[in-house]
């Protein structure tokens, strides 16, 4: 599962990937930088605290993710 979401502070996107089959859990940040995770709950955790849906150009994305994302901790959903 992967996201790309647009923000305010860079050119380049916020990516957000949570790959259960390579146990990768990685966020790249507009800036370049990232996170990474060694678990997806780690991850999810990481967002909900770390950014807020005003940091992005189209803030229905990011509440999509979010959806997403809870769906994933309830279900462990495979998108």
């Amino acid at each position: 599962m992967e996201f790309s979401l647009s923000s305010f502070d860079g050119a380049l996107p916020v990516e957000v990937t949570i790959d259960d089959d390579n146990g990768r859990y990685t966020i790249r940040k507009s800036d370049r930088s990232g996170e990474y995770f060694n678990s997806p709950n780690e991850l999810i955790q990481w967002v909900k605290t770390h950014f807020r849906e005003e940091l992005f150009c189209h803030p229905q994305e990011f509440r999509g993710m979010l959806e997403k994302l809870a769906d994933y901790e309830v279900n462990g959903s495979h998108f």
